[in-house]
Formats: C-alpha cells, structure tokens, sequence
C-alpha cells in the first residue's frame, strides 16, 4: 500500500448527525500497481522520471543501454561532437530515479493478458506506456544512404565517409528527407536541414568549401514548411547563396552506391549521400493486439489512451499517430509532453480522480536549427508562427540545451518550466 496526495474526506454517522472531517495532510492509501514503460528515448524517460515519486512500482524496457540525444548528435559527423557525448546511459539515470531496467528486444505487446513479451521473458503489467518510436519507410538501395535520425552508429559512420572525402580534397554530398503519404507528421526534415549547415560550415572553415557540391533534394514541393508559411522560402534563398543544388517536388525511385535515382530518371550523384526517411509503424505492432493505423502507428485518444476494450495501455511519440493541424511533427518535445500527460492521466485512473490531461492542446513546432556557428529559432502553435535568426548564441543555445537535458535528467541541475 502506498500514500496518494488527495484530500479525503471521512464520513462518520452517530444517531442523530452526519460528521464531516477532513484530514490535513490529505493522504489515503491507495494499492500499489506495476507501471511498464517500452522504450528508452525521450518519450519513455520522460515518462519514469515523472513516475518517480509515485510510490509504483515502474520498470523501463529498451533494446539499448543509453539514451541517444538525437538532436545533438549533427556535431558527431563533423566532429564537434563525441559519440559518447550524445548518450546518456539508463544505468545512471536507474540509481538515480529508482525504476526497475531491463535490457530487452520487445516481441510482442498481449494487451488481452496484460502482457509484454521480450526476447528472453514475458513481463506482466498493470499499466503500459508504449514509446517504442517507429520504424522508416523502405527505400530500394536505403544501405546505400546514411540517416541521422536512425541506428545512432550511423552517425559515426557518416563523419568516417566524410573524413575519407576531406582527405580526398573534393567531393558530391547529397542531403534529403522522405516523406510518409499515409502519415505527414512523421517527417523529420530540420535534421537534414542542420547536417547541410554543418557541412557547409566545416568546409568553409577549413577553406575547400569550392572544391565541393553540394545538394539537397526532397519528394515534397515545398519541404520546410511545417516550419511555418516563409519556412521554404527562407530556406531556399539560403541554399541558393551558399550555392547548394536544390532538387524538389519529385518522389525517389532507388539509391544507388555513387547516385540518387528520381521517378523520372533524373540522378543525383553523390559520394556521400545523407537521408532521413519518413516514420512508418513500429514493427512489434505487427504482433499485438493495439489497434494501428493504416501507417501502422497505434490509435490513441487526446488523453494518450490507445484505443480498444482495454484501458490501461498508453502511446507516447513516434509509435503513436497524432491528430492535429496539418502541419504538426513528430519531435522529441512531442514525446516528452505526451509522456507527462500519460502518466498524469494514469496516476488519476488509480486513484479515482475523473480529471484527464490532452496533448493536443500543446501541439507545437520547436526547432533551435543549427547552421554551425549560428541557429535559426522556429515554432509554429495552433495561433503563431516564428522565425528567428539567432547569430552566434543560437549555436551555444544549442549546446547547452544538450548539457542541460542530460544533467536534469540526473537531477544535477534543476528543470526549467517548459523544458
């Protein structure tokens, strides 16, 4: 049995009155339940960090030992950044935050017996909160490309490429993102977007930036957008005075080892080819029982609620589809505010509180997008747009979001509000 902050009221009868009391502090007791997390990114840390103090008992399931920071690992491939740097690992944050961590492949979700099924056990639950992320479109010839947004190894195979072309002297570099038909906010095109500055940035530092070409290609007519209604445009006059190749509006047919091939037969050489595909569902989905849509992301609520007969299991980020204005994007932020609100809306169910929290209402864009020495701030909500150049401290902005992200989490350094 554990305490619940909640004020209770105590009803006591005698013969001829009702006593109402209150008791100060407000606790009661309440049966302590088994809350499991899937996956060890944003979404799922967020989500044990908050659990923390539930007095549940919360375990974490990843298939890796460390959280990799995403949107800080840009620097790795042009090296302002370690590999190591860009990690955080589940065993500090466990001493730190108390939860149960098992290092696990997942199998199967059986949300009719309330069961997970891994690689090596079958662990059982009271609630679960799915945040697996998704798996990416497939691209014939995808092995040919490298993404920053996938396996975080491909990081340092990228910045292994392109020290082989800095010593090479010359060189085509090729920059792109995909795009999902079925489902347009699991795009992730401001990464792509970052690697092109940095590249750019590095070969202009080390004075060779002429002896490259560089190219950016996308399927979508206008990618940036999301980014709000001058997104593209701004971007485009950048590239064009950097003189990067801009080649959009045109879906990919293949990758080859040394090109890129369009739907029209039109190619792209390239010696570095860097791509970002769209997200797709996560493949365990193909067996559970969750209800998924037609891109195979799993069905939720506004409350974070997957969808079915059951009510005790949670989707947070990209394993979840996400309703809301034509422009929304799946981003870290995302996760972590999905991931609050879930076990907000947990902690309630258990204790009989009828309140529920909505994502939706916090929908946003955010983006602090790195040129190398420079960023441009955007965010786009459900009422305003923003664009803003930020010299100089945009990049150190940045950077020190990554050192604050990961010492919050380890409680070295205190959170602040809406971060």
């Amino acid at each position: 049995m554990i305490y619940t902050k909640h004020k209770i009221t105590i009803i006591r009868y005698c013969q001829t009155c009702f006593i109402s009391i209150s008791l100060q502090p407000n606790y009661y007791f309440t049966e302590m339940k088994h809350i499991v997390v899937l996956g060890g990114g944003f979404g799922g840390v967020e989500a044990v960090y908050r659990l923390r103090k539930s007095g549940h008992k919360v375990t974490l399931i990843s298939n890796r030992e460390f959280v990799f920071i995403y949107p800080i690992s840009i620097w790795i491939p042009v090296s302002k950044l370690d590999f190591k740097d860009a990690q955080l690992s589940l065993s500090d944050l466990q001493k730190v935050h108390g939860f149960d961590l098992i290092i696990d492949e997942v199998s199967a979700i059986n949300s009719a017996e309330d069961k997970v099924v891994l690689k090596n056990q079958t662990i059982s639950y009271d609630y679960l909160i799915v945040a697996m992320g998704s798996s990416k479109v497939k691209h014939p010839g995808l092995e040919h490309t490298f993404s920053i947004c996938g396996n975080p190894f491909q990081a340092l195979k990228m910045k292994e490429r392109f020290d082989e072309l800095l010593e090479k002297g010359s060189g085509k570099i090729t920059f792109g993102f995909g795009g999902n038909p079925r489902d347009k906010s699991s795009v992730r095109g401001g990464p792509a977007f970052e690697l092109l500055f940095n590249f750019v940035h590095t070969l202009k530092k080390k004075k060779i930036y002429n002896n490259y070409e560089i190219n950016f290609f996308a399927p979508m007519k206008e990618p940036g957008k999301k980014l709000g209604s001058e997104g593209f445009d701004l971007l485009k006059g950048h590239f064009k005075k950097l003189n990067v190749g801009t080649y959009v509006g045109t879906k990919i047919k293949e990758f080859q080892k040394d090109r890129v091939v369009f739907e029209d037969d039109t190619e792209l050489k390239s010696d570095l080819t860097m791509f970002i595909p769209a997200g797709s569902g996560h493949p365990v989905m193909k067996n559970s029982d969750l209800q998924v849509s037609e891109a195979g992301f799993i069905l939720i609520d506004g409350h974070c609620r997957v969808y079915g007969k059951k009510t005790n299991v949670y989707a947070v980020g990209d394993v979840a589809r996400l309703e809301g204005p034509e422009w929304i994007a799946k981003q870290g932020h995302i996760a972590e505010v999905m991931a609050k609100y879930a076990v907000n809306n947990i902690l309630n169910d258990i204790n009989g509180n009828p309140r529920r929290y909505s994502y939706q209402n916090h929908l946003s864009i955010v983006c602090v997008m790195d040129t190398g020495n420079a960023a441009v701030f955007t965010n786009r909500t459900w009422s305003k747009e923003a664009f803003i150049p930020l010299p100089v401290v945009g990049h150190w902005m940045k950077r020190m979001w990554g050192w604050y992200w990961k010492k919050s989490k380890l409680r070295k350094f205190p959170r602040l509000a809406g971060m």
